[in-house]
């Protein structure tokens, strides 16, 4: 049995889990190996790499980039890049400095709505993580203007929300050149959740992405056996993950609690020990 989760986020980005707290939790759910995937941030790869070696649990370097395309977005996940690599670690702090200028706009807009809320107070939610809208939507919850995290995407910082506001951002194409150019090899994540995704894929099969994500939170069968085909169509790795935050949101899965089947895991495994940083093993 070989329990995967190629999906999770810590401190160091969104997540509410610090990494050893994320570590902790992955050894009572029984996970074998897993990835951390901050977005745009490796800084808590090294805390987690301690805490999972404690605990006989396989460490996958990773990261997440959202890139835009006309009307949407696509997140796309990095496995086992070079992470000391200085120009991947330049694009990354480029993206962290464009997350507070977005996330300042953000709250002169929710400010313009008449909302009572404060730049100073989102950067106390973040802490020393790369700051993101799940900090913003904190703050509005522990306001009183929102009753949940998902309410404050839908109701005002959501794309279509009226405190959106635009980052830099690189195109998929451009994301799985950052990627690739470091080692590793680019994963679309969640692609149902990007309208015309099939075509999306086929497109971004013929410009290096490697996988997908398949096996993702709470899909049923019917929806991942759609997922699978196309994966197996362009022939794209199969992958899986919870995007756990703990942020308490509807529908959230806790790391290793999805549907992703040992021959996955194993699959993922033998292709990133091709990779420039390869899984960082638990010595035997």
């Amino acid at each position: 049995m070989a329990i995967g989760d190629f999906h999770t986020h810590s401190t160091h980005s969104d997540g509410r889990l610090t990494p050893a707290q994320l570590a902790e939790l992955a050894g009572r759910n029984g996970l074998q190996v897993m990835a951390l995937s901050d977005h745009d941030n490796t800084a808590g790869l090294d805390e987690m790499a301690a805490a999972l070696h404690a605990r006989g649990i396989r460490l996958v370097p990773a990261v997440e980039l959202s890139t835009d395309i006309p009307g949407s977005e696509v997140h796309v996940l990095g496995y086992c890049m070079d992470t000391a690599d200085p120009s991947f670690q330049r694009v990354l702090e480029r993206f962290r400095e464009g997350r507070i200028g977005r996330g300042m706009r953000m709250i002169e807009k929710l400010r313009g709505l008449g909302l009572d809320v404060s730049w100073e107070r989102v950067q106390e939610i973040a802490g020393d993580a790369s700051v993101g809208r799940p900090h913003v939507a904190l703050h509005l919850l522990e306001r009183g203007y929102v009753s949940s995290v998902a309410e404050a995407f839908d109701r005002y910082i959501g794309r279509n929300g009226p405190a959106y506001a635009e980052r830099e951002k690189l195109t998929p194409v451009q994301a799985i050149e950052v990627i690739n150019s470091a080692g590793g090899m680019a994963v679309m994540a969640h692609p149902h959740l990007t309208p015309d995704h099939e075509a999306i894929l086929a497109e971004l099969a013929q410009h290096g992405l490697a996988g997908m994500e398949v096996y993702y939170r709470d899909l049923d069968d019917g929806e991942v056996r759609r997922l699978l085909a196309i994966a197996e169509r362009l022939k794209l790795l199969p992958t899986g993950g919870s995007d756990f935050h703990g942020l308490g949101n509807p529908g959230e899965r806790e790391p290793g609690r999805i549907p992703l089947p040992d021959e996955a895991v194993e699959r993922i495994l033998e292709r990133g020990a091709r990779c420039a940083q390869p899984f960082v093993a638990v010595p035997a």
